[in-house]
């Protein structure tokens, strides 16, 4: 009887610090919830087809352009500012790559060309912002038009420009290579038809995801700050490593990781390193909290803006390329609404309307719940003005529900 009592104590106080971590952290995890609500509804909805491999590969690709820009937006947010020019820069600088390569430019060289212009673009922006004192709002708006003007006169000639370079075409519709031939001309037999390489990076990623989780753990207990129990500890992990492993056997059970989620993996694990394990990180951060307060206490303001807003373009550049691959074509209508869909993928993420909190890592969420959506109601031929009207409420709820949950800490 005794040992009945200290299991249900037991599951009682699971239960209970279960809840008390999900009340402490809601806007981190409110999110996840509604991506998976999203996929459970839509995978219903079109009968299996939103799950298929073939449509979770889609959507990565679809997803890839509006992730990196994401990335540039929340640093931007989270110092308290805006960038409304980057869907167009972003539209026109796509369309300067594809122009470069229609001249007989190779893309390996066209990439680090338009990647140095966003930079210059941004510079320009960022210097009018911090050093001039113009509103960042009034700024980037100039830039839309701006952009969108040089958009429609570089395209005005040509129209739709088609790019041929199969090299850069494959950046946003190409996948790893597998091992598989490897594997047989080395005599090691390897049954069905999975990509093999795809679930060797699986594995791997739980494996380092595991490790990187259990020495922050360790540290945080070596510094005395307050860690759960074990027992959601090893819960987090499971549940962590199913969602990777999942993700990981659908797309092996089709052509294996696209490019492009390579691409939005290594822009994220720069800027998250960056974020968390650096000065520079901590200087946006305390920015975004008080600017004045940071100002007073050394911090170099300007130059940090000036950082945000060139990475910002920066990635728009890398964005506009994403988008020109996938297109494998450069349009006069490029760029429409990117910066929206940034905007509302940041703040879905979890970045704070009053600046100073934001997580790239959520943010791919985010971006990745905005593209669901897409995907999903064009899978069930949704109308595309009922399109504008769901990712507008999805978007007030978000801020709404950041607004009530920082209201309600205080």
């Amino acid at each position: 009887m005794s040992n009945d009592n200290k299991s249900v104590k037991a599951e009682s106080s699971f239960t209970n610090e279960l809840l008390t971590l999900f009340k402490t952290n809601i806007r981190d995890y409110a999110m996840y919830i509604a991506l998976v609500v999203i996929f459970i509804v839509f995978g219903i909805s079109t009968k299996g087809l939103f799950l298929s491999p073939r449509n979770i590969s889609d959507l990565i690709n679809q997803t890839g352009y509006i992730a990196v820009l994401a990335i540039g937006m929340t640093l931007i947010l989270i110092i308290k500012h805006i960038d409304l020019s980057v869907g167009y820069v972003a539209g026109f600088l796509g369309a300067v790559a594809a122009i470069l390569m229609k001249n007989g430019m190779p893309g390996w060289a066209v990439i680090p060309i338009v990647l140095l212009i966003g930079i210059c673009i941004g510079l320009y922006q960022g210097t009018l912002v911090a050093k001039v004192g113009v509103p960042a709002f009034v700024t980037t708006l100039a830039g839309m038009f701006i952009f969108r003007g040089l958009l429609s006169l570089i395209t005005r000639g040509t129209g739709t420009i088609i790019v041929k370079d199969e090299g850069f075409k494959a950046l946003s519709n190409g996948f790893i290579p597998d091992i598989r031939k490897i594997l047989n001309a080395l005599n090691i037999p390897v049954g069905g038809n999975f990509h093999i390489l795809t679930i060797i990076i699986g594995i791997v990623a739980v494996v380092l995801v595991i490790m990187n989780q259990i020495k922050e753990r360790k540290n945080l207990i070596h510094y005395n700050f307050e860690v759960s129990s074990k027992s959601i500890f090893v819960a987090k992990l499971i549940f962590f490593t199913a969602i990777i492993m999942c993700v990981i056997w659908i797309l092996a059970g089709y052509k294996g990781i696209p490019w492009t989620a390579v691409i939005v993996f290594i822009v994220l694990f720069i800027y998250n390193f960056m974020l968390k394990k650096t000065k520079l990180g901590r200087y946006i951060y305390g920015i975004g909290g008080n600017a004045e307060a940071a100002e007073l206490s050394g911090i170099n303001v300007k130059n940090i803006t000036l950082f945000a807003f060139a990475s910002v373009s920066m990635l728009a550049a890398l964005s506009g390329i994403l988008y020109t691959s996938r297109l494998a074509s450069a349009t006069p209508q490029a760029g429409n609404g990117f910066e929206l869909d940034a905007i509302a993928s940041s703040y879905i993420g979890g970045v704070s309307v009053n600046g100073g909190i934001g997580k790239v890592t959520n943010t791919i969420i985010g971006a990745f719940v905005i593209m669901s959506l897409t995907n999903g109601m064009n899978l069930l031929y949704v109308d595309v003005s009922y399109q504008y009207i769901v990712k507008g409420i999805i978007f007030i709820l978000a801020v709404a529900f950041d607004v009530k949950t920082r209201n309600a800490g205080k």
